[in-house]
């Protein structure tokens, strides 16, 4: 199994990747430093966002999941962050806006 970053690391790494290729990223909600689970919403152009989750599978391997599909409206992603924060209240919640929709992420979008 791969060994887990600390929450906060892995967060203000993927800002700072984010930034240098020309996106802008911000933390929207701050969770637990050592072990809060992260979501990820990537803004994009046409007004719809991309969530990401992470997961865990196989024999430990982290891959993102996209609880909402490909694309949902604000409304629908509001409202699964609120579900998600009333369920774990460590969670991280980055939000990256980026004319190209990219992830910033090295592991597979499933």
């Amino acid at each position: 199994m791969t060994p887990r970053l600390k929450a906060g690391i892995f967060v203000r790494a993927l800002i700072r990747r984010a930034e240098v290729a020309g996106a802008f990223a911000a933390v929207a909600r701050k969770g637990a430093e050592e072990s809060g689970a992260i979501l990820l919403r990537i803004a994009r152009a046409d007004g719809t966002s991309l969530v990401l989750d992470q997961a865990r599978r196989g024999e430990g391997e982290l891959v993102w999941v996209k609880p909402l599909g490909d694309a949902a409206a604000d409304d629908k992603v509001r409202a699964f962050f609120e579900r998600q924060i009333r369920f774990d209240p460590d969670l991280w919640i980055v939000e990256i806006e980026d004319r190209e929709g990219r992830t910033f992420v090295d592991e597979p979008v499933v």
